[in-house]
């Protein structure tokens, strides 16, 4: 008769193999934290400026329609422009994150990888 695979902790998590990379220490490296400062420093303004930047859209969309409904050209009105704006500033939003990115993040990433 078969036996049955054991589903227990003791069978799913290898012993102790130190092949691996050390994840807890790696999260508490000087590097690691101020990697984490590096990101943090483009992310939470970025957030904070796009979300007032929405709820603005969103607030002058429920109290001031008559603003919204103001014709800036034939059937194109301010807040139809708005509107579209918001795509534009969530491209802007990626490609400055890429940018970012590519001249902050990854440099420090690899120089933790490879433990410099």
């Amino acid at each position: 008769m078969a036996s049955m695979t054991s589903f227990s902790r003791d069978n799913d998590i290898p012993d102790d193999d130190q092949s691996g990379p050390d994840f807890a220490a790696i999260h508490r490296s000087e590097q690691f934290i101020e990697l984490r400062r590096t990101l943090l420093r483009f992310v939470i303004p970025a957030t904070a400026l796009f979300l007032g930047w929405y709820l603005t859209y969103v607030i002058l969309a429920a109290y001031a329609p008559g603003l919204m409904a103001v014709k800036v050209t034939g059937n194109v009105t301010v807040g139809l422009l708005l509107g579209l704006s918001q795509f534009l500033s969530t491209a802007l939003i990626t490609v400055s994150y890429a940018r970012f990115a590519r001249r902050h993040v990854d440099p420090a990433a690899r120089r933790l990888r490879d433990g410099r």
